[in-house]
């Protein structure tokens, strides 16, 4: 009869603690244990219980003759739920790399004449004086001038029917997430990242694929991910058709939309972030608002368009600024020219045709 059940290496995430417990027996006991080899593999340890380790799943606390810091950039002590670096000290910690003295003086810090391994790990404690894994910092990125940790969006995607992931920066505009699923589709993953993300951390492409790559040591293979195919951004899903613009402010928000994003054609249903929108672009379409339309600022601001980030949202919010929502006075049709990008607006009762480039 097994009764202990161990596991280290990757993250620990509340689905796979739910699957081993349906597996083992009732008195197994779970443990998760952390430390990299060069605290001679074991320095941190938690025994799961899955009553109370509903969210997250802690690494726990030192073993003894262990000591753990978390230091900031500035190697200062972080307060409590406050995330910053994992230093290790005690008896397990290495002397260093043979032959490279050059990496041992980046790995070892001498802290009140202990030695400390930096171990480039995320952590934060709870106010149970114990230790959750946030990530690596070589996976914290600033996209945009927003400080992202890519390690949170995976823990998002995991959260669903994803068996594993990656999330990836590809040319310092996008985050694609890349995942590993048989019953879940790229849409689905969308509306579950935004209902649970800030608009900046979600992700603009999700590619599914039945089996990510493995390097020889079974870690997932970054460089042997199919690079992504950008023109889906621009392409509707099942779920949401393509819309056109059916007023004449959604036809100016529309047009402000594809300057900016430099897109010959939006759907007034998709997202502004889903299709290369980012926090910097959002603030230049803000401006153009208030310029345009006369904004009081006090009425529309910048968290509401984030909020609510789709053309006709914008249409609504600035309806709303004025006090009431327009309604034309006739019918009017949209007709696109067969030539470039034009766009003619017919109103049918008062006989006008406007010419928008």
């Amino acid at each position: 009869m097994l009764t202990l059940c161990s596991l280290r290496s990757e993250a620990y995430s509340v689905k796979l603690v739910k699957l081993i417990r349906n597996i083992v027996t009732p008195t197994c006991r779970i443990w998760n244990l952390y430390g990299p080899a060069e605290t001679t593999i074991g320095c941190i340890s938690h025994i799961v219980d899955i009553t109370s380790d509903t969210k997250s799943i802690p690494i726990g606390g030192a073993l003894p003759n262990y000591q753990c810091l978390i230091l900031d950039s500035w190697l200062q002590c972080v307060v409590i739920s406050q995330e910053g670096e994992l230093y290790v000290g005690g008896v397990g910690v290495f002397a260093g790399y043979l032959g490279r003295n050059d990496l041992t003086a980046k790995a070892l810090i001498m802290i009140d004449s202990d030695i400390f391994y930096r171990t480039g790990d995320l952590v934060k404690m709870d106010h149970n004086g114990l230790l959750h894994y946030r990530g690596r910092k070589d996976h914290q990125i600033k996209l945009h001038g927003q400080r992202i940790e890519l390690g949170e969006i995976e823990q998002c995607l995991l959260n669903t029917s994803v068996s594993a992931c990656v999330v990836i920066k590809w040319d310092d505009d996008h985050l694609i997430a890349y995942v590993q699923s048989s019953d879940i589709d790229a849409e689905q993953l969308r509306k579950h990242c935004q209902t649970h993300l800030p608009p900046h951390m979600v992700p603009s492409l999700f590619i599914v694929l039945a089996k990510l790559p493995l390097n020889a040591h079974g870690k997932i293979d970054r460089k042997q991910l199919p690079s992504p195919n950008f023109a889906l951004l621009s392409l509707p899903s099942n779920s949401d058709p393509h819309t056109e613009p059916n007023n004449v402010l959604e036809v100016q928000i529309h047009s402000l939309w594809c300057e900016i994003l430099q897109r010959p054609n939006i759907s007034t249903n998709m997202s502004f972030f889903s299709i290369g929108g980012h926090s910097l672009l959002l603030m230049q379409l803000f401006h153009r608002y208030k310029m345009i339309f006369n904004l009081d600022t006090s009425n529309v601001n910048m968290a509401q368009l984030i909020q609510y980030s789709t053309i006709s949202d914008h249409a609504q919010l600035i309806n709303n600024s004025r006090g009431c929502i327009q309604q034309d006075e006739a019918p009017w049709l949209l007709l696109y020219s067969s030539l470039g990008n034009s766009l003619f607006l017919v109103i049918d009762g008062l006989r006008s045709v406007y010419f928008i480039l």
